[in-house]
């Protein structure tokens, strides 16, 4: 994972806080760091990312990763973001932004997720995309952008796109699983059931079963709980709601079943998990 400012030759075995140089024998690729050349909205980023995961994100040779800051220049790329942008180096796409690396369509779909996600304080998971490869071959994109926080206030995001290289997954398919992913997002706080994901997608409950399962490894069950999941952190973290509310908006029947819920998959209640982050901010 290479965190260098453009033009800046990498400094062989040194290491930043966020992770730029892995181990000697680790896997991972070594490449150094300008922290002296990187500016300030990035190196705010940066020292809240953990290094141990920036590292592992730099071994996803099918998946495209990147650390965005508030200005919507790119602070940080894995090789897989490299190639993607038709570009040599990390040093070619660190310090630019999407207008300047992908092609207008792209570069006007990335700034209106990047801004959401920014402005909003939410997650983007899920977002299905038909990207064209290098040769010009369209290929299924599943992309995910999350908030990265420091002192509770929004420094930038980070963001993946796995590529799905699923011959059975079809345009049809997609469509199908795109509203659902729309219909979850837009009526997260209704009691939604299997039903109404069938009904959004087209299809019989069976045949979404197999589809979501195939796509995002998780049943419209799971899939419907971990968006609740998400939407609660999100209030938990970036707002002072009470946790009534949080449930209430995150389409919970009420708070201790919310409770119950959170804990039994974060290992935490929420009141201990707003506390947590706070304090983490704090520090």
């Amino acid at each position: 994972m290479a965190i260098v400012a453009p033009g800046t030759a990498p400094q062989a075995g040194t290491a930043r806080r966020s992770g730029a140089t892995g181990p000697t024998g680790s896997g991972a690729r070594r490449t150094g760091s300008a922290a002296a050349s990187l500016w300030p909205e990035a190196e705010r980023l940066l020292d809240a990312l953990s290094p141990e995961l920036v590292l592992l994100l730099d071994d996803l040779s099918a998946t495209m990763f990147c650390a965005k800051d508030v200005t919507g220049r790119y602070a940080l790329v894995n090789r897989t973001f490299v190639d993607r942008a038709d570009r040599r180096s990390p040093r070619e796409v660190v310090g630019r932004t999407s207008a300047e690396l992908f092609a207008p369509e792209l570069a006007e779909r990335y700034d209106e997720q990047d801004g959401y996600v920014l402005r909003e304080g939410w997650p983007l998971r899920n977002e299905l995309e038909l990207i064209r490869n290098l040769r010009g071959e369209p290929g299924w994109y599943l992309t995910t952008k999350i908030p990265v926080r420091r002192d509770g206030e929004v420094v930038g995001l980070v963001s993946t796109s796995r590529d799905l290289r699923t011959g059975d997954v079809d345009d049809q398919v997609i469509g199908s699983l795109t509203r659902v992913v729309q219909l979850v997002d837009e009526r997260l706080d209704e009691r939604l059931g299997l039903a109404d994901l069938a009904s959004a997608a087209g299809c019989t409950a069976g045949v979404l079963e197999r589809r979501m399962r195939r796509v995002f490894a998780l049943s419209p069950k799971q899939f419907l709980l971990r968006a609740r999941v998400d939407r609660a952190i999100s209030l938990l973290t970036g707002s002072d709601l009470r946790l009534a509310e949080v449930a209430v908006r995150s389409g919970f029947y009420d708070q201790p079943s919310f409770t119950r819920t959170f804990v039994r998959l974060t290992g935490e209640t929420p009141a201990v998990y707003r506390r947590k982050s706070t304090v983490v901010d704090a520090g």
